[in-house]
């Protein structure tokens, strides 16, 4: 399941990133922001009472900023909105209702999102400001005093969060009984590597605006089809640009749109441009997918424009995996759009990818091979104490999650981690989907 989407909407001043910086900075969660792409800490990921979700805030805009910017904050906004699984309202306790708050209301009401009201900078404690219930008019039920600054009420407000959240899920019924089995891809890389025309080549219609021009794409656009018997929903992104590329607001937000696209897929289609070849920027989109636990799939892009000659393509294979080694386990599939060569080999592989992702191996079996692999090859040991496996078993898929039980973790060497995970691909594959181990000692409970 995708993580939820929070987004912090408000008018300026209000402390809708002091929220934000309140949130995903403080020991209250566990937050690793998006390495390469985050623009203004707008993205940022976050932990409550064990449930992860993501943060997005729109930012503030300075007074006497000229209408132009104004509209380029309320782009801001509705992009935000239309992305959130929920968003907080954030208004000024010490300013009171404004009309720039009854602005943004009407906006909000726009919208079918659960909205929650966040009266900030309440720093009274349990004495609230005089004006504070003038905040029902705004009609979305009882506000919630917080202090971002001196980080009051923040507990409470999270709590409603995850509620509003918990609420939203079971009446769209997702869970292990409703769940989508649809592929979910997404077409992911820097601009104009030709993801666009993918996605038009594969529907048979123009569904996307194709252009030299890069960044044409500012959405992230699902349709679903289907592809010898199985269904797909095909998810086209705005390209990730370099950072120093992005300054437009509306262009920032194409960023998050895209990370978000990434989150709610099963497989990531990498596109890259061959005759670029592989750059900085593919390689930190290509961490975004790998980091997030995401099936992926290589699509080398424009390969008419290669000459050939002799194992031309596998010396290309070898050349993509010395540049992106954290990728190693991803097929390659060498295409061009522009000619339609290989599109049907590229979802093929995307197939075979999501089934890997979801493979389950029965304890049984997993604990035989470990064991084979023990007695070829010794765990690591460390002053005359050597690492014991107790048992095995697979805990988690999408993707595959391994628990081990051991003596002491502690002895659990990175290469021999490594080793066992090459004896598990040996047999089963796994080909396009990261793995991930835990180590457990006696006593503890399993993932």
């Amino acid at each position: 399941m995708s993580l939820p989407m929070i987004a912090i909407v408000g008018r300026p001043n209000v402390g809708k990133s002091s929220f934000f910086n309140r949130i995903v900075g403080s020991r209250l969660a566990i937050v690793e922001d998006v390495p390469g792409v985050t623009r203004d800490r707008i993205y940022g990921e976050a932990e409550w009472c064990g449930r992860k979700f993501a943060l997005i805030d729109t930012g503030g805009i300075d007074e006497g900023a000229d209408d132009e910017i104004f509209d380029r904050m309320r782009e801001q906004a509705e992009v935000a909105i239309d992305m959130a699984d929920l968003i907080l309202f954030i208004t000024d306790g010490k300013a009171g209702v404004t009309t720039g708050d009854r602005e943004v209301a009407d906006l909000l009401r726009q919208s079918s999102k659960k909205v929650l009201l966040i009266v900030n900078k309440a720093d009274g404690g349990a004495r609230l400001p005089e004006d504070f219930y003038d905040f029902y008019e705004l009609g979305f039920g009882e506000p919630f005093p917080v202090s971002a600054a001196n980080d009051t009420g923040i507990g409470d407000a999270l709590d409603e969060m995850m509620k509003a959240i918990d609420a939203r899920r079971r009446g769209a019924g997702e869970g292990e009984d409703g769940e989508d089995e649809r592929i979910r891809l997404a077409v992911i890389g820097k601009p104009n590597v030709g993801k666009s025309s993918f996605v038009n080549a594969i529907l048979g219609e123009n569904r996307m605006i194709v252009s030299d021009v890069p960044g044409t794409t500012r959405d992230s656009i699902d349709s679903p089809f289907t592809f010898q018997d199985e269904e797909f929903v095909l998810i086209d992104t705005a390209g990730i640009r370099r950072r120093a590329k992005v300054t437009d607001g509306v262009e920032r937000f194409s960023v998050v749109r895209a990370i978000g696209a990434i989150e709610r897929s099963d497989v990531c289609l990498l596109m890259i441009d061959v005759s670029q070849g592989v750059t900085e920027q593919d390689k930190k989109v290509a961490g975004l997918a790998h980091e997030s636990g995401k099936g992926v799939v290589i699509a080398m892009n424009k390969w008419d424009l290669v000459e050939k000659e002799t194992n031309t393509m596998e010396k290309w294979r070898k050349k993509v995996e010395a540049e992106m080694p954290f990728l190693s386990y991803a097929p390659q599939v060498y295409i061009s759009v522009k000619d339609r060569q290989r599109l049907h080999r590229a979802l093929e592989t995307v197939s075979a990818v999501a089934a890997n992702c979801a493979l389950r191996i029965p304890t049984a079996q997993l604990n035989s091979l470990v064991q084979d692999a023990i007695a070829m090859k010794q765990p690591p040991s460390d002053k005359g104490k050597r690492l014991k496996i107790y048992y095995v078993s697979q805990v988690g898929i999408k993707p595959p999650l391994f628990s081990f039980k051991v003596n002491r973790r502690d002895l659990m060497h990175f290469s021999y981690s490594r080793y066992l995970e090459n004896r598990i691909r040996a047999v089963w594959g796994f080909t396009g989907t990261p793995i991930s181990f835990v180590f457990r000692e006696k006593g503890e409970e399993n993932a």
